[in-house]
């Protein structure tokens, strides 16, 4: 099996525990369920907020998403003036026998426009 890195990101409604947790568990298990990685398949995952997060850590969304032994790393954005506010973003890095050419990314909520070359229909 190969390493493959599967992208996606989402915006959240407000910057609160409850939106934020809700969107990120729907990301990651659409990341997953699209590209047919199973949890045990999940080697890593970087997941980065805008500034305008502050209320939780996504991490934890995606503990209780089900990627509770996978190495976890949270960060915060660059504040680029103008960009879409309250995001989530994810690479994670999965074993799979997807090409690379094949990797579905997925942007949920309004952040399609964040990647129109890579975004799902």
């Amino acid at each position: 099996m190969a390493v493959r890195a599967v992208r996606g990101a989402t915006q959240v409604s407000a910057d609160e525990r409850g939106p934020i947790m809700e969107a990120v568990g729907e990301l990651i298990k659409e990341m997953l369920a699209v590209n047919q990685v199973a949890p045990a398949e999940v080697i890593s995952v970087i997941l980065t907020s805008t500034p305008d997060l502050i209320s939780c850590h996504p991490a934890t969304a995606a503990r209780l998403a089900g990627l509770d032994d996978v190495p976890l790393l949270s960060a915060t954005e660059v504040a680029v003036p103008d960009a879409m506010p309250r995001v989530v973003r994810i690479m994670a890095h999965v074993e799979s026998d997807i090409p690379r050419g094949q990797v579905e990314h997925v942007y949920l909520r309004g952040t399609e426009s964040l990647r129109q070359d890579t975004a799902n229909d």
